[in-house]
Formats: structure tokens, sequence, C-alpha cells
């Protein structure tokens, strides 16, 4: 007789579509009972009657206080958006293109670059932005500049004049959608996930450089005025924008993904910084639209472009943005119990206790896997984008108290904070402040390797945009109101 408990890497080992191999020796991941010999594990099981599959967030909750482990303490939160920051202006900032590389590599001599260009989720936006808000805290006008410079770039010149939407990526002066995931879908146009997301970040710009900064970007406020009129044509009958838009025309060309609620996103938060509500009552419809057929199905499939609309946390991260610049709109309760829905699905991704990690760095440091969050179900490694929605948990927070909220925040805060190389080399590359999107708890997706060919937990470059998701969390809590909800932490 035979059980599993895990996995065995049989018949084949497989890493990816390009590395399978034949099985792995029975050592090196699982024992053989002899006979007579035995085993004894304690299995907890659940049993209970729910209305929705929200029912299983009881038993999440049940596992996270029976198992919880915190987060290793490494640096504190002024010190992390220092360090990471200052690494990214640094190191990352490409004057010609105004905007950051994708990849950066330390090559000893000098540093190697790989742009990937896109106008947000890998580049620009979602590195400008959070950046920003750092040079804030820091007091540093020359990294302020910078980020600056990337948005009004991005403004002035990404407009695609026949749809009324932004081009996604800039090559050589050329503005077009066909950015690295361009082959990944299925019918190419615009993409709604990074069309939102674009906008939505800019509006995040516009009105903290007015708040904290004295500064109106009036170009600005009017592109994501242009783009929100176009994308609020593009609902259907059911309330949900469309997953990809045509450039041609800025019509829907195809539906059914969460990822649209990067539009919702953006809608909701051009309302709030213009008081404009002519779209509120559409955005509500939609807000429930989305809640019901994603968000309480705890099934949030159609993010990002490069999955083929598998099962991805970062769908949610726009669903509770919107959640949440919807409440502060309305007031209404209901939107605050979508967040906290929101909230919760997000964490079904999250870890509450700490993987024992057996391949450097990750091994060696004492990284911590809790209160990172799973890529997706087919990306099996943690990623920092979870970090961004920070505030949002904070949010929450100051209008009704959740421990299980609370303990989630606490640890999400803690895992930002610990992922960066303090000192040169520390997580065995680059210079303080560095880190990559990629940190792999498990055999899944090792396939970064070391100069001698060993595997490596962890991609061996600077990648802004991971640091980037870290800043866009860290500080709100430090400079808004937010930190008294974290104080203890922060």
């Amino acid at each position: 007789m035979w059980y599993t408990l895990g996995y065995e890497n049989a018949p084949w080992f497989f890493m990816n579509s390009r590395d399978a191999r034949p099985r792995a020796p029975l050592g090196d991941n699982c024992f053989v009972l002899e006979k007579g010999e035995s085993v004894t594990a304690r299995v907890y099981c659940f049993d209970q009657s729910a209305a929705d599959e929200r029912g299983l967030h009881d038993a999440l909750k049940w596992v996270y206080a029976k198992f919880h482990e915190p987060p290793r303490r490494r640096s504190a939160p002024r010190e992390a958006v220092r360090d990471i920051a200052a690494a990214i202006a640094r190191d990352a900032w490409l004057p010609e293109r105004h905007s950051y590389s994708c990849f950066v590599k330390d090559l000893g001599d000098r540093l190697d670059y790989k742009p990937l260009p896109s106008i947000t989720w890998t580049n620009g936006l979602s590195v400008a932005v959070p950046v920003l808000m750092a040079a804030k805290l820091l007091g540093d006008e020359a990294m302020r500049a910078q980020a600056v410079d990337c948005v009004s770039h991005i403004v002035a010149h990404s407009l695609n004049a026949k749809s009324g939407l932004p081009f996604l990526m800039e090559d050589n002066g050329a503005w077009s959608n066909r950015g690295w995931w361009y082959d990944g879908q299925n019918t190419p146009g615009h993409a709604a996930y990074l069309v939102g997301q674009s906008v939505y970040y800019i509006l995040k710009a516009y009105a903290w450089e007015k708040r904290e900064n004295g500064a109106e970007h009036a170009d600005w406020l009017a592109f994501a005025g242009r783009v929100v009129e176009r994308i609020e044509r593009g609902r259907n009958a059911d309330g949900e924008y469309p997953y990809t838009f045509s450039e041609a025309t800025g019509a829907g060309l195809e539906y059914d993904s969460l990822g649209g609620s990067w539009c919702l996103a953006a809608s909701a938060l051009y309302s709030r910084v213009t008081g404009e509500r002519r779209f509120l009552p559409d955005m509500l419809r939609s807000a429930a639209w989305y809640h019901d057929a994603y968000i309480r199905r705890v099934e949030g499939y159609g993010g990002p472009l490069d999955i083929e609309k598998n099962v991805d946390s970062e769908g949610v991260l726009a669903y509770i943005r919107a959640a949440r610049h919807l409440h502060e709109l309305t007031g209404d309760d209901a939107l605050l119990d979508y967040l906290r829905d929101a909230l919760y699905y997000e964490y079904t991704f999250k870890f509450c206790y700490n993987s024992p990690i057996k391949v450097p760095p990750l091994s060696t440091v004492g990284w911590s896997s809790c209160g990172g969050s799973i890529t997706s179900v087919t990306n099996p490694h943690i990623h920092p984008m979870s970090s961004t929605v920070l505030e949002e948990m904070a949010y929450y927070l100051e209008r009704r108290e959740d421990a299980y909220i609370r303990g989630r925040l606490e640890d999400t805060l803690l895992w930002s904070c610990q992922c960066h190389n303090t000192f040169d080399g520390e997580f065995g590359y680059g210079k303080v402040g560095w880190l990559s999107e990629r940190f792999c708890h498990s055999e899944g997706l090792l396939t970064e390797q070391w100069p001698d060919g060993t595997p490596a937990s962890t991609w061996l470059v600077l990648m802004p945009w991971a640091g980037g998701s870290l800043l866009e969390g860290i500080v709100p809590l430090i400079l808004l109101n937010s930190g008294k909800i974290v104080q203890p932490v922060l």
C-alpha cells in the first residue's frame, strides 16, 4: 500500500516545458516504508455547510491560527524604502528611454540591461509611481525628477489616436501593443489589464504630486480623463470591461476576465480625484458583477497576459483597489464587504508559515515565505505584487477591526522588508537594494543557475518592478495615517 503526502517526481521530473528529466531518485524527495515499518501523520479535515465558495475562508483562517509563523525581521520599513528606491534610481534608470530597465545584471565591471519595454507591468509606471512616492519620503528631488519624466513621456506620446487608448510599449521611438507578452494573446489589441493599470498609476501619480509636492500636472489628468471616457464605453451588458480593446476603434473584442477590473479601478480613482460621478452607477453595477462572477466564487482568472487566462493572484489586486475607491466615493458598507472578500481571496495565495528552503540563496540568508503570495496556479513561485495593497488592508482596518486581516497585513509588511540585499552580494549577487521578482519556495521554477550550474532559488538580477511593488505598499504606511494601524511593526 502507498499514500502520497505532497508529491513525487514520477514518472518524470517536470520543471517546465523546456526541462523534463527522468524521475529523481527516491531518497531526494520522499521515503519508502520497509515491511513492518509505519508512519503516522495527522490530517485535518473540514466538513461544514456554506452558502458559496467563500466558506473556505473559515477553514483558511483556522489554518492561519494553527500554523502561523511570523516572517523574519530584517530591515526597518524606512531602511527598506531607502535601499530599494536608491538602487532602482541609481542602477535601473535609462534616461534615453525615459523609463527603467526590466532586468539589470551585475557583470562586475559594468551593468547589463534588458529593457523589455512596457508602459506598466514590469516597467514604466509600475516602477515610476512607487519611486515617486519614495522620493517624497527620502527628500530626493533627482529621484522624483526621473519618475516625473517617465510619467510625462508616456502621457505625451503613448495615446493611439484611433482607439483613444494608450499604446502599451515603446521601442526605439515606435509605439505599439507588441510587448513581450504579445504572442500570448489570443486576441491582439490594447490589453485592458495594462490600459486600466496605466491610467490608474497616472492618476495615482497626479494625486500624489498635487497633495505631496503642490504640483499640478493638468496634462496627466486630461490624458486619464480621455482614456476613462473610452474604456467606460467598452463595458458589456453584464457590467464587465473588455479583456482586449480594438486598436482600430477602441471597441471591446474579448471579455471573460477579472483583469478588466483594472479599468474599474482606474475609473473609480478618476471619480475620486475629479469628483466626476457620471459613471458611478455603472461602476457600482460592475463592482457587483465582478464580485459575483469572480470574487465570491474564489476564481479570479484572466489577469496578466502571460498565463492563458489561468487563475492568478494579480487579477484580484485590481479589484481590491476598485472596491476601496468606490467605498470612499459612496460610504456603502456593501463595498467594504466586497473589499473584505477580495482581501480574503488574495490570502488564499499567501503563505502563513515559513517553508523549509533547501536551495541558496534563500536557504542561506534566512529568507521567510510567510507574508508572500504565490504568483499563480501556473507559476509556482512567490513574487512581490501582493505587497502593493498594504494600504488597502490598512484602509479596511481603519473602518472595521479584523484580526485575520491585521495578521496578514503585518506578515506582508515584514515579508516586504526582507527580500532585498541589505549589503552588496547578500543574496549572492548584486548591490544594496537589489531584488528580483522570483522567490522559489520549492522545486518549482528552479531554472536560474549559479555560475557552477547548480540551481539558484531567485533570479540573480535587479527587477525594478519587484522593488516598486514593495515601495508602493510600504511608503503609504509610513507617510499617511495608515501608519497608526501597524505602528508596532513600523
